[in-house]
């Protein structure tokens, strides 16, 4: 229940009356919590991070669909929360980002209404990403004082927040490849589809870190027998989320480059399977990275590839006597999987519409998640 006075009971030399008593004799002047009433409350804590870790990525996405990421062209950590009230402040904060590439290049003939709109899209993102921050490191701070962590789930929040932080610092620093001036270039204005990556690769991280020790905490773990079979279950398990969050990843490149509104066709790209311009770059290695047919092309296999293997995986669930969440959540992941694939391939024939393509977006964490949620169902019980 929580609660800090556990009752009176006969006592043995050495043992205490109540957790207060204990806590005194320690030397502490605070409570500590029994052990798994902590653990349910920091798997709480953790499993709301992790859902405004979600909120970060899908505002972020819905941000880079509505070219507002590079509305805001400096940062400052406390004194941009105040957002310009006058239309002073207003008309010279749309002249500052009037002396970037993207207004000369893209939106020249903006209006201050418009950027009104992609500015407050960029601020909702940042705001947001503070409230992430908040959410890590205050609650994080209470339990450590509380007494409520363990010592290896002391080493595991400070990782969480020093990754929150360098998430912010990420985010700057993909933004600040957008704003730079590039005469040789005749493309639009945009950022690093590189740093792009990175910073949805550190939010993945964070995300599933998040969720993982969350379920791990709340969810009771199930004494499989070892079995061989179960083994390959596992081990295919970790693999097929290793290539969902590979299959988010790529996600990246392919908004970074605008790779969706390439080859708007499927299954074929245009009137082939393999197209032409795979390979125009040189070295080869370059076309993986940069050329938004190979991109999109690298995209359609892995997110393919996903969820075969998750069909695969899941009939494999079903020949294992496994616990009924266990294979409540081999079915979540299925339908997760073959619903993301629908999202995509409509998102991809409907030239990438923004709110179809933030739910693709959107799908991919809900993927993931399911995934983990397997892995943690089936992970072993320590001895």
């Amino acid at each position: 229940c929580g609660c800090s006075y556990v009752g009176r009971r006969p006592l043995r030399s050495g043992q205490y009356s109540t957790i207060t008593d204990m806590a005194l004799q320690s030397g502490r002047g605070t409570v500590s919590l029994p052990s798994k009433a902590a653990e349910r409350a920091v798997g709480r804590w953790l499993l709301v991070c992790s859902g405004t870790v979600a909120g970060a990525v899908i505002l972020g996405g819905v941000t880079r669909l509505t070219e507002s990421g590079l509305s805001m062209v400096d940062w400052h950590l406390i004194r941009e929360m105040k957002p310009p009230t006058s239309q002073e402040e207003w008309e010279a904060e749309f002249q500052k980002y009037q002396q970037f590439p993207e207004f000369k290049i893209l939106n020249h003939d903006m209006t201050l209404a418009e950027f009104k709109f992609i500015w407050y899209m960029e601020y909702s993102h940042r705001m947001w990403g503070r409230i992430v921050g908040l959410a890590y490191i205050l609650p994080g701070a209470y339990f450590w004082r509380k007494g409520w962590l363990s010592r290896g789930m002391k080493g595991r929040v400070l990782a969480l927040c020093g990754l929150v932080c360098f998430q912010g610092l990420l985010g700057w620093y993909m933004v600040k490849s957008g704003l730079e001036e590039k005469p040789e270039s005749y493309d639009i204005p945009r950022v690093s589809q590189y740093r792009l990556a990175a910073h949805l690769g550190s939010a993945l991280v964070l995300y599933c870190a998040s969720l993982w020790t969350s379920l791990s905490l709340l969810l009771p773990q199930h004494k499989l027998p070892e079995t061989r079979q179960l083994l390959w279950l596992r081990r295919f398990a970790g693999g097929t989320a290793g290539l969902v969050f590979i299959t988010a990843l790529s996600g990246a490149f392919v908004a970074g480059l605008d790779a969706g509104l390439v080859y708007n066709s499927f299954p074929k790209m245009g009137e082939s399977w393999i197209p032409e311009d795979l390979f125009t770059f040189s070295p080869i290695l370059k076309n993986v990275f940069e050329n938004p047919t190979m991109v999109q092309f690298d995209h359609r296999i892995l997110g393919v590839t996903s969820v075969t293997a998750i069909t695969v995986l899941y009939f494999l669930s079903r020949r294992i006597p496994l616990p009924r969440r266990t294979k409540m959540a081999a079915a979540t992941l299925l339908a997760l999987a073959y619903a993301q694939v629908t999202l995509g391939i409509s998102t991809l024939l409907m030239y990438v519409p923004t709110p179809l393509a933030a739910t693709h977006q959107s799908g991919s964490l809900a993927l993931l998640s399911g995934a983990l949620w397997l892995m943690n169902e089936l992970r072993r019980v320590p001895k």
